[in-house]
């Protein structure tokens, strides 16, 4: 098995459309994307997981499939800060790849100089709760109706990880290399 974290790349659009039609929970992930052709999913790569200073989106890559992202974004270097992200396809969990994914973003993110990494997640969703707090982010608080889907809105609870911080042990023992 090799997990690796790099750039997505418009041959990982097969996967791409793959992970968007077999998990309809991640259809919030993708915002109002259709991702019905490799067309409109190598666009997707294109136009949304960006890779620059603002935004750096890997693609969680297990023996040579994309199978899902971690991204920090809105990168901000005067305060320091970035927002973290995830998902995995449904074949992908369970396996801790998700968590092992933050915590190398998060190292990454502290090794550039970084000093405090958020991220929240729908507070009736316990598993991106457990990759949070394995992951080494404390609870803040919650964000009452923050976000919307459709006609209905969801609280949200925000976690954050500082520099600081101690480093928590990785959940799995997958080895994990970073492009």
């Amino acid at each position: 098995m090799s997990i690796a974290l790099r750039p997505w790349t418009p041959a990982d659009a097969e996967a791409l459309q793959r992970a968007w039609q077999t998990a309809p929970d991640l259809a919030t992930q993708f915002g109002s994307a259709e991702l019905t052709s490799p067309a409109a999913a190598r666009a997707y790569i294109d136009e949304s997981l960006l890779f620059d200073e603002r935004a750096r989106n890997w693609a969680i890559v297990d023996d040579g499939v994309a199978v899902g992202n971690v991204a920090a974004t809105a990168i901000e270097l005067r305060h320091e800060t970035a927002w973290i992200s995830y998902w995995l396809a449904p074949a992908a969990r369970g396996r801790g790849l998700a968590t092992d994914a933050v915590l190398a973003v998060s190292d990454w993110a502290f090794r550039h100089g970084l000093h405090r990494l958020e991220l929240g997640h729908r507070v009736n969703n316990p598993a991106s709760c457990r990759v949070a707090t394995a992951s080494g982010f404390r609870a803040e608080g919650v964000e009452r109706e923050k976000l919307r889907y459709g006609a209905e809105r969801f609280d949200v609870e925000l976690h954050a990880r500082l520099r600081s911080d101690p480093a928590p042990a990785s959940s799995s023992s997958l080895p994990l290399s970073m492009a």
